[in-house]
Protein backbone atom coordinates (compact mmCIF):
# COMPACT_ATOMS: atom_id res chain seq x y z
CA UNK A 1 0.00 0.00 0.00
CA UNK A 2 1.34 3.50 -0.87
CA UNK A 3 2.38 5.83 1.95
CA UNK A 4 3.04 9.54 1.81
CA UNK A 5 6.62 10.43 1.23
CA UNK A 6 7.53 6.97 0.03
CA UNK A 7 9.31 5.77 -3.09
CA UNK A 8 8.32 2.71 -5.12
CA UNK A 9 10.75 -0.20 -4.95
CA UNK A 10 10.50 -3.35 -7.09
CA UNK A 11 11.13 -6.48 -5.03
CA UNK A 12 10.45 -10.17 -5.37
CA UNK A 13 7.09 -11.32 -4.04
CA UNK A 14 6.97 -13.00 -0.65
CA UNK A 15 6.83 -16.77 -0.28
CA UNK A 16 9.05 -19.77 0.11
CA UNK A 17 10.40 -19.46 -3.42
CA UNK A 18 12.07 -16.19 -2.47
CA UNK A 19 14.22 -18.09 0.01
CA UNK A 20 15.45 -20.60 -2.59
CA UNK A 21 17.58 -19.51 -5.53
CA UNK A 22 16.18 -20.39 -8.93
CA UNK A 23 19.18 -22.50 -9.88
CA UNK A 24 18.52 -24.81 -6.92
CA UNK A 25 15.09 -25.67 -8.31
CA UNK A 26 16.58 -26.15 -11.76
CA UNK A 27 19.34 -28.45 -10.50
CA UNK A 28 16.88 -30.65 -8.63
CA UNK A 29 14.61 -30.87 -11.69
CA UNK A 30 17.54 -32.05 -13.80
CA UNK A 31 18.65 -34.55 -11.12
CA UNK A 32 15.12 -35.97 -10.80
CA UNK A 33 14.84 -36.31 -14.59
CA UNK A 34 18.21 -38.10 -14.81
CA UNK A 35 17.31 -40.53 -12.02
CA UNK A 36 13.92 -41.28 -13.61
CA UNK A 37 15.58 -41.88 -16.98
CA UNK A 38 18.19 -44.18 -15.42
CA UNK A 39 15.49 -46.19 -13.65
CA UNK A 40 13.42 -46.58 -16.81
CA UNK A 41 16.46 -47.64 -18.86
CA UNK A 42 17.36 -50.24 -16.23
CA UNK A 43 13.87 -51.78 -16.26
CA UNK A 44 13.74 -51.73 -20.07
CA UNK A 45 17.13 -53.45 -20.26
CA UNK A 46 16.06 -56.18 -17.82
CA UNK A 47 12.64 -56.71 -19.34
CA UNK A 48 13.88 -56.64 -22.92
CA UNK A 49 16.30 -59.54 -22.55
CA UNK A 50 15.40 -62.60 -24.65
CA UNK A 51 14.16 -65.71 -22.90
CA UNK A 52 17.21 -67.56 -21.53
CA UNK A 53 18.17 -70.33 -23.92
CA UNK A 54 18.57 -72.84 -21.06
CA UNK A 55 14.98 -72.17 -19.94
CA UNK A 56 13.56 -72.50 -23.43
CA UNK A 57 15.41 -75.79 -23.92
CA UNK A 58 13.38 -77.33 -21.10
CA UNK A 59 10.26 -75.18 -21.55
CA UNK A 60 9.28 -75.21 -25.24
CA UNK A 61 6.56 -73.11 -26.77
CA UNK A 62 3.58 -75.17 -27.87
CA UNK A 63 3.67 -73.79 -31.37
CA UNK A 64 3.00 -75.70 -34.54
CA UNK A 65 -0.38 -76.93 -35.75
CA UNK A 66 -3.48 -76.54 -33.57
CA UNK A 67 -7.02 -77.54 -34.41
CA UNK A 68 -9.15 -74.42 -34.73
CA UNK A 69 -12.90 -73.77 -34.90
CA UNK A 70 -15.00 -70.61 -34.83
CA UNK A 71 -17.96 -70.54 -32.46
CA UNK A 72 -18.49 -71.89 -28.97
CA UNK A 73 -19.64 -75.10 -27.34
CA UNK A 74 -18.64 -76.29 -23.83
CA UNK A 75 -17.99 -79.88 -24.92
CA UNK A 76 -15.23 -78.71 -27.29
CA UNK A 77 -12.92 -78.92 -24.27
CA UNK A 78 -13.48 -82.68 -23.91
CA UNK A 79 -10.51 -84.95 -24.50
CA UNK A 80 -12.54 -87.41 -26.54
CA UNK A 81 -13.94 -84.89 -28.99
CA UNK A 82 -13.45 -85.79 -32.65
CA UNK A 83 -11.85 -82.60 -34.02
CA UNK A 84 -10.56 -84.05 -37.29
CA UNK A 85 -13.02 -81.87 -39.20
CA UNK A 86 -11.64 -78.68 -37.67
CA UNK A 87 -9.28 -76.45 -39.63
CA UNK A 88 -5.61 -76.06 -38.73
CA UNK A 89 -4.04 -72.94 -37.20
CA UNK A 90 -0.24 -72.65 -37.07
CA UNK A 91 1.02 -70.91 -33.90
CA UNK A 92 4.71 -71.21 -34.77
CA UNK A 93 6.24 -67.74 -34.75
CA UNK A 94 8.69 -66.48 -37.38
CA UNK A 95 12.22 -65.86 -36.14
CA UNK A 96 12.66 -62.59 -34.21
CA UNK A 97 8.96 -61.74 -34.48
CA UNK A 98 7.39 -59.48 -31.87
CA UNK A 99 4.17 -57.58 -31.41
CA UNK A 100 3.99 -53.91 -32.35
CA UNK A 101 3.23 -52.58 -28.86
CA UNK A 102 5.18 -54.06 -25.94
CA UNK A 103 7.66 -56.05 -28.00
CA UNK A 104 6.47 -59.51 -26.88
CA UNK A 105 8.49 -62.17 -28.72
CA UNK A 106 7.13 -65.18 -30.64
CA UNK A 107 4.27 -63.17 -32.14
CA UNK A 108 1.96 -64.72 -34.75
CA UNK A 109 -0.92 -63.17 -36.66
CA UNK A 110 -4.44 -63.91 -35.49
CA UNK A 111 -7.35 -65.58 -37.20
CA UNK A 112 -8.07 -62.48 -39.32
CA UNK A 113 -5.02 -63.26 -41.46
CA UNK A 114 -5.84 -66.95 -41.47
CA UNK A 115 -9.06 -66.86 -43.43
CA UNK A 116 -11.44 -65.07 -41.04
CA UNK A 117 -11.13 -61.31 -41.64
CA UNK A 118 -13.46 -59.22 -39.53
CA UNK A 119 -14.65 -62.05 -37.28
CA UNK A 120 -15.18 -61.14 -33.62
CA UNK A 121 -16.53 -63.52 -31.03
CA UNK A 122 -15.71 -67.02 -29.75
CA UNK A 123 -13.28 -69.58 -31.13
CA UNK A 124 -11.48 -72.69 -29.85
CA UNK A 125 -7.95 -74.07 -30.22
CA UNK A 126 -7.05 -77.71 -29.42
CA UNK A 127 -3.97 -79.91 -29.62
CA UNK A 128 -2.61 -83.10 -28.11
CA UNK A 129 0.37 -82.62 -25.77
CA UNK A 130 2.78 -85.27 -24.54
CA UNK A 131 4.11 -84.52 -21.05
CA UNK A 132 7.59 -86.04 -20.48
CA UNK A 133 7.85 -88.83 -17.92
CA UNK A 134 9.51 -88.37 -14.56
CA UNK A 135 8.77 -87.22 -11.03
CA UNK A 136 8.68 -83.51 -11.84
CA UNK A 137 5.59 -81.31 -11.63
CA UNK A 138 4.56 -79.57 -14.85
CA UNK A 139 2.90 -76.23 -15.60
CA UNK A 140 1.44 -74.51 -18.62
CA UNK A 141 2.27 -70.83 -19.03
CA UNK A 142 -0.68 -69.16 -20.70
CA UNK A 143 -0.42 -67.15 -23.92
CA UNK A 144 0.88 -63.65 -23.15
CA UNK A 145 -1.08 -61.96 -25.93
CA UNK A 146 -4.67 -62.82 -26.82
CA UNK A 147 -7.55 -60.91 -28.43
CA UNK A 148 -9.16 -60.55 -25.94
CA UNK A 149 -9.60 -63.23 -23.24
CA UNK A 150 -9.21 -67.00 -22.88
CA UNK A 151 -9.83 -70.10 -20.79
CA UNK A 152 -7.38 -73.00 -20.66
CA UNK A 153 -8.51 -76.65 -20.35
CA UNK A 154 -6.62 -79.89 -19.79
CA UNK A 155 -8.57 -83.01 -20.77
CA UNK A 156 -11.83 -81.10 -20.35
CA UNK A 157 -10.95 -79.65 -16.92
CA UNK A 158 -10.68 -75.87 -16.71
CA UNK A 159 -7.28 -74.73 -15.40
CA UNK A 160 -8.00 -70.99 -15.42
CA UNK A 161 -7.82 -68.07 -17.77
CA UNK A 162 -7.79 -64.36 -18.42
CA UNK A 163 -11.02 -62.44 -17.99
CA UNK A 164 -14.48 -63.94 -17.54
CA UNK A 165 -16.12 -65.80 -20.40
CA UNK A 166 -19.69 -66.93 -20.67
CA UNK A 167 -23.05 -65.17 -21.04
CA UNK A 168 -21.64 -61.81 -19.91
CA UNK A 169 -17.93 -61.81 -20.85
CA UNK A 170 -15.59 -59.42 -19.04
CA UNK A 171 -12.35 -58.80 -20.89
CA UNK A 172 -9.22 -57.66 -19.07
CA UNK A 173 -5.69 -57.11 -20.27
CA UNK A 174 -3.75 -60.31 -20.99
CA UNK A 175 -0.76 -60.75 -18.73
CA UNK A 176 1.54 -63.68 -17.81
CA UNK A 177 -0.33 -66.53 -16.10
CA UNK A 178 0.78 -69.96 -14.92
CA UNK A 179 -1.42 -73.06 -14.51
CA UNK A 180 -0.51 -76.31 -12.79
CA UNK A 181 -1.17 -79.55 -14.63
CA UNK A 182 -2.59 -82.48 -12.62
CA UNK A 183 -0.02 -84.35 -10.54
CA UNK A 184 -0.50 -87.50 -12.64
CA UNK A 185 0.13 -85.67 -15.95
CA UNK A 186 3.84 -86.58 -16.17
CA UNK A 187 4.39 -89.35 -18.68
CA UNK A 188 0.89 -89.06 -20.13
CA UNK A 189 -0.74 -87.54 -23.17
CA UNK A 190 -3.51 -85.00 -22.83
CA UNK A 191 -5.56 -82.51 -24.79
CA UNK A 192 -4.88 -78.84 -24.20
CA UNK A 193 -7.78 -76.64 -25.30
CA UNK A 194 -8.13 -72.85 -25.36
CA UNK A 195 -11.49 -71.11 -25.48
CA UNK A 196 -10.94 -67.59 -26.80
CA UNK A 197 -13.25 -64.59 -27.01
CA UNK A 198 -12.70 -61.38 -28.98
CA UNK A 199 -14.85 -58.45 -27.86
CA UNK A 200 -17.21 -57.45 -30.70
CA UNK A 201 -17.67 -53.84 -31.70
CA UNK A 202 -14.15 -52.58 -31.18
CA UNK A 203 -11.63 -51.59 -33.82
CA UNK A 204 -9.57 -54.64 -34.80
CA UNK A 205 -6.06 -54.85 -36.18
CA UNK A 206 -5.82 -56.42 -39.64
CA UNK A 207 -3.94 -59.37 -38.09
CA UNK A 208 -6.06 -59.50 -34.92
CA UNK A 209 -8.17 -62.24 -33.42
CA UNK A 210 -7.35 -65.00 -30.97
CA UNK A 211 -3.99 -66.25 -29.75
CA UNK A 212 -0.85 -64.35 -30.80
CA UNK A 213 1.73 -66.06 -28.56
CA UNK A 214 1.55 -69.81 -28.04
CA UNK A 215 1.41 -71.22 -24.50
CA UNK A 216 4.42 -72.95 -22.96
CA UNK A 217 4.82 -76.39 -21.34
CA UNK A 218 7.42 -76.25 -18.58
CA UNK A 219 8.62 -78.32 -15.60
CA UNK A 220 9.17 -76.76 -12.20
CA UNK A 221 11.15 -74.78 -11.20
CA UNK A 222 11.92 -73.67 -14.77
CA UNK A 223 8.24 -72.75 -15.24
CA UNK A 224 8.45 -70.32 -12.32
CA UNK A 225 11.69 -68.81 -13.64
CA UNK A 226 10.17 -68.29 -17.08
CA UNK A 227 7.03 -66.84 -15.48
CA UNK A 228 9.22 -64.20 -13.77
CA UNK A 229 10.95 -63.44 -17.08
CA UNK A 230 7.57 -62.89 -18.74
CA UNK A 231 6.45 -60.61 -15.92
CA UNK A 232 9.62 -58.52 -16.15
CA UNK A 233 8.88 -58.03 -19.84
CA UNK A 234 5.29 -57.03 -19.09
CA UNK A 235 6.39 -54.61 -16.35
CA UNK A 236 8.98 -53.07 -18.66
CA UNK A 237 6.38 -52.66 -21.38
CA UNK A 238 4.32 -50.29 -19.24
CA UNK A 239 6.88 -48.89 -16.78
CA UNK A 240 6.99 -45.54 -18.57
CA UNK A 241 3.21 -45.33 -18.13
CA UNK A 242 3.81 -45.33 -14.37
CA UNK A 243 6.93 -43.18 -14.16
CA UNK A 244 5.52 -40.33 -16.25
CA UNK A 245 2.25 -40.04 -14.25
CA UNK A 246 4.33 -39.93 -11.06
CA UNK A 247 6.39 -37.15 -12.63
CA UNK A 248 3.17 -35.34 -13.55
CA UNK A 249 1.91 -35.57 -9.96
CA UNK A 250 5.24 -34.25 -8.68
CA UNK A 251 5.03 -31.41 -11.19
CA UNK A 252 1.52 -30.56 -9.97
CA UNK A 253 2.90 -30.30 -6.43
CA UNK A 254 5.72 -28.00 -7.60
CA UNK A 255 3.30 -25.86 -9.59
CA UNK A 256 0.87 -25.44 -6.70
CA UNK A 257 3.71 -24.57 -4.35
CA UNK A 258 4.91 -21.80 -6.69
CA UNK A 259 1.55 -20.61 -7.99
CA UNK A 260 1.10 -17.71 -5.55
CA UNK A 261 4.44 -16.27 -6.61
CA UNK A 262 4.09 -17.03 -10.31
CA UNK A 263 3.59 -14.41 -12.98
CA UNK A 264 1.26 -16.96 -14.66
CA UNK A 265 -1.12 -18.21 -11.90
CA UNK A 266 -4.02 -18.88 -14.27
CA UNK A 267 -1.79 -20.79 -16.65
CA UNK A 268 -0.51 -22.92 -13.76
CA UNK A 269 -4.05 -23.67 -12.55
CA UNK A 270 -5.07 -25.09 -15.92
CA UNK A 271 -1.74 -26.87 -16.38
CA UNK A 272 -2.38 -28.72 -13.12
CA UNK A 273 -5.77 -29.87 -14.43
CA UNK A 274 -4.22 -30.95 -17.74
CA UNK A 275 -1.43 -32.82 -15.95
CA UNK A 276 -3.91 -34.62 -13.67
CA UNK A 277 -6.04 -35.76 -16.63
CA UNK A 278 -2.97 -36.79 -18.63
CA UNK A 279 -1.57 -38.72 -15.65
CA UNK A 280 -4.76 -40.74 -15.25
CA UNK A 281 -4.87 -41.40 -18.98
CA UNK A 282 -1.28 -42.72 -18.99
CA UNK A 283 -1.64 -44.71 -15.76
CA UNK A 284 -4.71 -46.53 -17.07
CA UNK A 285 -2.43 -48.30 -19.58
CA UNK A 286 -0.50 -49.97 -16.77
CA UNK A 287 -3.61 -50.68 -14.68
CA UNK A 288 -5.42 -52.53 -17.47
CA UNK A 289 -2.24 -54.42 -18.46
CA UNK A 290 -1.06 -55.49 -15.00
CA UNK A 291 -4.32 -56.06 -13.11
CA UNK A 292 -7.95 -57.15 -13.44
CA UNK A 293 -9.19 -53.94 -11.78
CA UNK A 294 -10.36 -52.41 -15.06
CA UNK A 295 -11.98 -54.20 -17.97
CA UNK A 296 -10.83 -53.49 -21.52
CA UNK A 297 -14.19 -51.92 -22.57
CA UNK A 298 -14.07 -49.63 -19.51
CA UNK A 299 -10.50 -48.64 -20.35
CA UNK A 300 -11.46 -47.83 -23.95
CA UNK A 301 -14.56 -45.89 -22.86
CA UNK A 302 -12.69 -43.79 -20.32
CA UNK A 303 -9.91 -43.03 -22.78
CA UNK A 304 -12.20 -42.07 -25.67
CA UNK A 305 -14.95 -40.30 -23.72
CA UNK A 306 -13.09 -38.61 -20.86
CA UNK A 307 -9.31 -38.63 -20.71
CA UNK A 308 -8.46 -37.92 -24.36
CA UNK A 309 -10.91 -35.07 -25.09
CA UNK A 310 -10.73 -33.47 -21.64
CA UNK A 311 -6.95 -33.56 -21.28
CA UNK A 312 -6.45 -32.13 -24.77
CA UNK A 313 -8.98 -29.37 -24.05
CA UNK A 314 -7.32 -28.62 -20.69
CA UNK A 315 -3.90 -28.22 -22.34
CA UNK A 316 -5.43 -25.86 -24.90
CA UNK A 317 -7.15 -23.80 -22.19
CA UNK A 318 -3.86 -23.61 -20.30
CA UNK A 319 -1.87 -22.26 -23.24
CA UNK A 320 -4.61 -19.73 -23.94
CA UNK A 321 -3.67 -18.23 -20.57
CA UNK A 322 0.02 -17.90 -21.23
CA UNK A 323 -0.24 -14.52 -22.91
CA UNK A 324 -1.33 -11.39 -21.08
CA UNK A 325 -5.02 -11.83 -21.85
CA UNK A 326 -6.83 -15.07 -22.47
CA UNK A 327 -9.16 -14.94 -25.43
CA UNK A 328 -12.73 -15.61 -24.27
CA UNK A 329 -13.70 -16.48 -27.84
CA UNK A 330 -11.02 -19.16 -27.91
CA UNK A 331 -12.19 -20.45 -24.53
CA UNK A 332 -15.72 -20.80 -25.88
CA UNK A 333 -14.46 -22.59 -28.98
CA UNK A 334 -12.41 -24.99 -26.82
CA UNK A 335 -15.42 -25.87 -24.68
CA UNK A 336 -17.61 -26.49 -27.73
CA UNK A 337 -14.93 -28.64 -29.35
CA UNK A 338 -14.44 -30.58 -26.09
CA UNK A 339 -18.17 -31.33 -25.98
CA UNK A 340 -17.91 -32.52 -29.58
CA UNK A 341 -15.00 -34.80 -28.61
CA UNK A 342 -16.90 -36.26 -25.67
CA UNK A 343 -19.95 -36.84 -27.88
CA UNK A 344 -17.77 -38.57 -30.47
CA UNK A 345 -16.49 -40.93 -27.78
CA UNK A 346 -19.94 -41.66 -26.38
CA UNK A 347 -21.47 -42.34 -29.79
CA UNK A 348 -18.29 -44.00 -31.14
CA UNK A 349 -18.37 -41.81 -34.24
CA UNK A 350 -14.85 -41.35 -35.54
CA UNK A 351 -16.04 -38.74 -38.03
CA UNK A 352 -16.70 -36.37 -35.11
CA UNK A 353 -13.33 -36.97 -33.49
CA UNK A 354 -11.42 -35.55 -36.46
CA UNK A 355 -12.96 -32.02 -36.40
CA UNK A 356 -12.60 -31.93 -32.61
CA UNK A 357 -8.87 -32.68 -32.71
CA UNK A 358 -8.07 -30.59 -35.77
CA UNK A 359 -10.10 -27.69 -34.38
CA UNK A 360 -8.04 -27.65 -31.19
CA UNK A 361 -4.85 -27.93 -33.24
CA UNK A 362 -5.82 -24.82 -35.21
CA UNK A 363 -6.46 -22.93 -31.96
CA UNK A 364 -3.11 -24.03 -30.56
CA UNK A 365 -1.39 -22.81 -33.73
CA UNK A 366 -3.05 -19.43 -33.28
CA UNK A 367 -1.83 -19.26 -29.69
CA UNK A 368 1.69 -20.10 -30.87
CA UNK A 369 1.60 -17.12 -33.25
CA UNK A 370 0.51 -14.82 -30.40
CA UNK A 371 3.26 -16.26 -28.23
CA UNK A 372 5.92 -15.54 -30.85
CA UNK A 373 4.71 -11.96 -31.27
CA UNK A 374 4.43 -10.80 -27.68
CA UNK A 375 4.46 -13.68 -25.21
CA UNK A 376 6.75 -13.77 -22.15
CA UNK A 377 9.71 -16.18 -22.11
CA UNK A 378 8.76 -16.98 -25.66
CA UNK A 379 11.60 -19.37 -26.56
CA UNK A 380 11.15 -21.69 -23.60
CA UNK A 381 7.36 -21.36 -23.59
CA UNK A 382 7.05 -22.04 -27.32
CA UNK A 383 9.39 -25.05 -27.13
CA UNK A 384 7.40 -26.51 -24.25
CA UNK A 385 4.10 -25.88 -25.99
CA UNK A 386 5.28 -27.55 -29.22
CA UNK A 387 6.40 -30.65 -27.31
CA UNK A 388 3.09 -30.89 -25.45
CA UNK A 389 1.19 -30.53 -28.73
CA UNK A 390 3.29 -33.28 -30.35
CA UNK A 391 2.56 -35.59 -27.39
CA UNK A 392 -1.17 -35.10 -27.95
CA UNK A 393 -1.18 -35.55 -31.73
CA UNK A 394 1.01 -38.60 -32.36
CA UNK A 395 -1.85 -40.43 -34.09
CA UNK A 396 -2.04 -37.70 -36.70
CA UNK A 397 1.74 -37.76 -37.11
CA UNK A 398 1.61 -41.53 -37.58
CA UNK A 399 -0.98 -41.13 -40.33
CA UNK A 400 1.52 -39.08 -42.38
CA UNK A 401 4.33 -41.57 -41.94
CA UNK A 402 6.10 -40.35 -38.79
CA UNK A 403 7.27 -43.36 -36.69
CA UNK A 404 5.30 -43.47 -33.44
CA UNK A 405 7.01 -46.36 -31.62
CA UNK A 406 10.57 -47.64 -31.22
CA UNK A 407 11.93 -50.73 -29.44
CA UNK A 408 15.00 -49.89 -27.34
CA UNK A 409 16.21 -53.06 -25.60
CA UNK A 410 13.35 -54.86 -27.38
CA UNK A 411 10.59 -53.04 -25.44
CA UNK A 412 8.16 -50.65 -27.16
CA UNK A 413 8.44 -46.97 -26.23
CA UNK A 414 6.00 -44.65 -27.98
CA UNK A 415 6.60 -41.21 -29.44
CA UNK A 416 4.26 -39.79 -26.77
CA UNK A 417 6.44 -41.28 -24.03
CA UNK A 418 9.65 -39.95 -25.58
CA UNK A 419 8.17 -36.46 -25.94
CA UNK A 420 6.83 -36.38 -22.39
CA UNK A 421 10.32 -37.35 -21.20
CA UNK A 422 11.57 -34.00 -22.52
CA UNK A 423 8.42 -31.90 -22.15
CA UNK A 424 7.82 -32.54 -18.43
CA UNK A 425 11.26 -31.36 -17.20
CA UNK A 426 11.05 -28.38 -19.58
CA UNK A 427 7.57 -27.52 -18.25
CA UNK A 428 8.90 -27.74 -14.70
CA UNK A 429 11.72 -25.32 -15.56
CA UNK A 430 9.21 -22.97 -17.21
CA UNK A 431 6.96 -22.97 -14.13
CA UNK A 432 9.94 -22.26 -11.86
CA UNK A 433 11.00 -19.40 -14.08
CA UNK A 434 7.55 -17.80 -13.85
CA UNK A 435 7.97 -17.65 -10.07
CA UNK A 436 11.11 -15.55 -10.48
CA UNK A 437 9.72 -13.26 -13.19
CA UNK A 438 7.01 -11.80 -11.02
CA UNK A 439 7.67 -8.46 -9.35
CA UNK A 440 5.43 -6.50 -7.00
CA UNK A 441 5.68 -2.87 -6.06
CA UNK A 442 5.86 -1.63 -2.50
CA UNK A 443 6.56 1.80 -1.05
CA UNK A 444 9.39 2.42 1.35
CA UNK A 445 9.20 5.64 3.38
CA UNK A 446 12.05 8.13 2.97
CA UNK A 447 14.24 8.94 5.95
CA UNK A 448 13.58 12.49 7.05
Amino acid sequence: MASAGGVPVSVAGTGTASDIPRHVFEIWIVIAAVFALAGVITVLAIGGRPDPAALRATAPLLGGAWRFHLGDAPHWADAGLDDRGWETMNLSAPASSHDGDVGLPNYVGGWMVHGHPGYQGYAWYRRTVMVPAGDRAWDVLGPTLVDDGYELYWDGVRLGGSGRLGASPRMVGTRPMIFALPAHAAGTQGVLAMRVFMQPGGAANPDGGGVHVAPTLAPRPQSEELYRVEWWRTIAGYMVDVVEPLAMVALIGLALALRRRSSQPRFIAYVCIALALSAVKRLDNAIVSWTDVMSVPTYVWLSNVLWMPLSLAAWTLAWNRWNARASHAIDAAIVLLALLGVAAGVMQVAALTLPFRLGLLVLLARMAVRMVRHGPMRTMALSTMVLIVVSQFTAELGSIGVPTIWFPFGIGVTLTQYVYGVALPLLALLIVRTAYERRTTMFVPLNR
